[in-house]
């Protein structure tokens, strides 16, 4: 694994694809070489001595071999630099996210210092007559209750102002939406935001987390950078 002190999932995408592929045997061209070696020799052994096969046309097929190898070997050193490319413009790019905020599909916040703020999102699938943030202390205590009012379908960022008193330290963060008409609420996905601290690349290129302070995040579980 390496570490990139420091976006783009598509990058990503195509250097897990290029090394997948990359990692299949290449024994197809030294197969196909020692194949058709052993076919000229066997043709060679079993020709007729009164009427041998014209030289020419062995040289004719040995030269048609070495230029197929020559393009499969071209093709070869091509597909490599490119990987080597798409490698290169990942780094750049993962070093960039270094710093930014990951939204990252927990309900844990981390409040830093005494009247500091915790940022995040919600995902709503429908529309929501109200959003209600409950946040909650470590003991299960409730510390305050935010309204988002009403908001239609989609990703919502919302932030919760700690107030006097409230201490540094990690929070749960509990968001809800009216269900039917009996005044119960349902929770809804949350996710909260965490500063960048490093990128991880998986070997090869194949896979990539995010280091937050509450660990390394896979970037599938990443809703949102910012």
């Amino acid at each position: 694994m390496s570490n990139v002190n420091g976006v783009g999932s598509n990058i990503f995408d195509q250097i897990n694809q290029a090394n997948q592929s990359q990692a299949k045997p290449q024994a197809g061209k030294s197969e196909d070489s020692e194949m058709f070696m052993k076919l000229l020799i066997a043709q060679l052994q079993n020709q007729d001595p009164s009427s041998p096969a014209d030289p020419a046309d062995f040289m004719q097929q040995i030269t048609n071999l070495s230029s197929v190898e020559s393009i499969q070997n071209l093709s070869a050193t091509m597909e490599n630099m490119s990987n080597t490319m798409l490698s290169s413009q990942a780094a750049l790019q993962a070093s960039s996210m270094v710093g930014q905020r990951a939204y990252v599909n927990t309900n844990i916040a981390q409040l830093y210092e005494e009247e500091g703020y915790v940022d995040g999102l919600v995902s709503l699938e429908q529309s929501a007559s109200d959003v209600r943030i409950s946040i909650y202390d470590a003991s299960g205590t409730k510390v305050d209750e935010v309204s988002m009012g009403a908001q239609p379908p989609g990703d919502h960022n919302f932030v919760w102002q700690a107030g006097p008193g409230v201490p540094p330290g990690n929070y749960r963060i509990v968001a809800e939406t009216p269900m039917g008409a009996e005044g119960k609420y349902e929770e809804v996905a949350t996710y909260m935001g965490f500063n960048i601290n490093s990128v991880t690349l998986g070997q090869n290129g194949i896979g990539m987390k995010v280091n937050t302070a509450i660990g390394s995040i896979d970037m599938s579980d990443v809703k949102q950078l910012g």
